[in-house]
């Protein structure tokens, strides 16, 4: 037995559908940019770690590691 289903039903079906897709597609591209985000600061805190940090020659004036 065929759904006998009037347009605008079939069209307010798709709506939500297509809403209930695009939010979970925010919601999934904003958790990965907070990883990625996460991560991107955990990186830049390494490399500044590993820096060496500049000091200044009192003799000369210029700076040396």
């Amino acid at each position: 037995m065929p759904l006998l289903l009037s347009p605008l039903v079939k069209w307010t079906l798709v709506a939500v559908g297509g809403a209930m897709v695009v939010h979970w597609v925010v919601r999934e591209v904003r958790r990965v940019n907070d990883e990625l985000d996460a991560r991107r600061v955990r990186a830049k805190v390494r490399v500044q770690e590993r820096r060496p940090t500049l000091r200044r020659d009192p003799v000369t004036g210029e700076y040396r590691p």
